[in-house]
């Protein structure tokens, strides 16, 4: 058994959550309705309503008895009714007595803890908040943040192919998208957005109109990355039992042999199978127009590649491009993909102006944090995914990360709240809060997981039952492995944030 985090699958576990089933339709019509909104829409509505207690929650936690039209009844053009501010805080001393009582470890190790006010930054509960500990993937919101602000959501990579300097020569050159699908382009999907077989449709109606009637060769430039393509940090076990692979700045379904699959074994060469697979495509396409491609894809030559951002020198043939950034960290969320998490911490170092290794993915991530004003004198940072104990991040440095998306001024890292897992509906979240210790959260807790052998962490925002938005961070260290109670530890304390009127 390897260290590394076992993911939930990522499709809502509707099985197991009768209690909500009848709702649930209703409540992905109400998200379908509002999410246009965009970055008017307040985080308190983004989850499910809660699915019990309807007499005692508040009316933002209760299923609503008519669907407003889109932009009908909210202050702003297609926004929701804000929360209000004038909503009470927690009592302090209340809250801790009930987050105490719910916040105990399974066996051996510790739990830290910190509950801040998003609106104001009072910290409500704190329990060694400043202690810098393993995160697990909880680091990976640092990555989220860092790709929205020097990105941007709106930001797409190209993979292009384009003319090699010699005749009949087409070069695949990847620009950060882990993405493609073999296919089509999907422009309606994140994974397989971009598709190999659009790209050679495309480039075959260039290579006719350019007159090429020889044999083309396909090479491939993968060139955009630099350094190891495997962090120093990670686990030959890790790497060998497919929570990650080396890194490329192209790759078929986020480094995966079959789209959807998040477990097992990888390409050991990402970028090559998918030029691999763009050649035949090419080849296929190629045939009706009597273009043969020669077997084989090699990578360019260093003497051929150019200099600067363009990737190959020679004439842009056709190209495809990616879903936005604020989508793929959406993904990145909500499935806890550690490739794609890794590709966008070199993506954010390029546009930083650092190398795009792993060196200077992580000094380019901490770069943002410091742009935010969140202190990061103490964190340390070995890779972006969570795999390794050598990360050392504290409970109140990821507070202060959900803080900024949700209430701070950077409107950009709006983007990132839809992927937050929902607690029994979605992603990493999807097979949790089934029970009647955890059931008060699910719908409302909305939370990025982080599991490693001996390591567990919580991080995420939730609207309380008196309306106020409460952002928290949870982590504990030491565990005993396989400790079935410190999951349920984070659930049942999250849920008691989402349940509390601590006065």
């Amino acid at each position: 058994m390897t260290r590394s985090k076992r993911r939930a699958a990522t499709a809502p576990a509707f099985g197991r959550l009768g209690r909500i089933l009848p709702m649930l339709l209703l409540t992905l019509l109400v998200v379908a309705l509002v999410l246009p909104a965009g970055a008017a829409i307040s985080p308190g509505f983004l989850g499910p309503v809660r699915p019990q207690e309807p007499a005692a929650a508040g009316p933002w936690q209760q299923l609503p008895a008519t669907l407003s039209a889109p932009g009908a009844g909210g202050p702003s053009a297609g926004g929701a009714r804000p929360l209000s501010d004038a909503a009470p805080v927690p009592d302090a001393t209340a809250l801790a007595a009930q987050l105490n009582a719910t916040l105990k470890t399974d066996g051996a190790g510790s739990f830290s803890g910190v509950v801040q006010d998003a609106v104001t930054g009072e910290v409500l509960f704190d329990r060694a908040g400043d202690e810098v500990r393993a995160p697990a993937s909880n680091i990976k919101l640092l990555t989220a943040a860092a790709a929205l602000r020097t990105l941007g959501p709106d930001r797409r990579f190209s993979t292009k192919a384009v003319a090699g300097a010699t005749p009949g020569t087409v070069v695949l050159t990847g620009g950060g998208d882990v993405l493609l699908g073999a296919g089509e382009s999907a422009p309606d999907a994140v994974l397989g957005h971009a598709g190999l077989a659009t790209l050679a449709q495309s480039t075959v109606g260039a290579l006719q109109q350019a007159g090429v009637s020889g044999p083309v060769t396909v090479l491939l430039d993968d060139s955009l990355f630099t350094g190891p393509p495997l962090s120093p940090a990670w686990s030959p076990e890790d790497v060998a039992a497919g929570e990650v692979a080396p890194l490329f700045p192209l790759a078929l379904n986020s480094a995966r042999f079959e789209p959807g699959t998040s477990t097992g074994p990888r390409p050991r060469d990402a970028a090559m199978a998918a030029a691999e697979a763009f050649a035949a495509r090419l080849a296929s396409a190629g045939a009706a127009a009597g273009l043969t491609v020669a077997p084989g894809v090699a990578r360019v030559p260093a003497t051929e590649k150019a200099p600067d951002d363009a990737g190959h020198a020679g004439k842009v043939l056709a190209e495809v491009e990616s879903a936005t950034v604020g989508q793929q960290v959406d993904l990145l969320l909500r499935t806890s993909d550690n490739y794609l998490t890794e590709v966008l911490g070199r993506m954010v170092a390029a546009a930083s102006g650092k190398p795009a290794s792993n060196e200077g993915a992580v000094a380019a991530v901490l770069q943002q944090l410091e742009e935010l004003k969140i202190p990061s004198a103490t964190l340390r940072a070995a890779d972006l995914a969570g795999l390794t104990l050598a990360n050392q991040v504290s409970a109140r440095q990821l507070s202060a990360v959900v803080r900024a998306m949700t209430t701070g001024t950077d409107s950009r890292l709006r983007s990132a709240l839809a992927g937050f897992p929902v607690a029994g509906l979605t992603g990493t979240l999807g097979s949790r809060y089934t029970d009647t210790s955890t059931s008060r959260g699910a719908g409302l807790v909305r939370a990025k997981t982080g599991t490693l052998n001996t390591v567990i962490a919580l991080s995420g925002y939730v609207v309380d039952a008196d309306g106020r938005l409460l952002v928290f961070s949870f982590i504990g260290n030491n565990l005993t492995p396989g400790a079935a109670g410190n999951k349920e530890a984070l659930d049942r304390t999250a849920s008691a944030l989402a349940a509390c009127g601590c006065r």
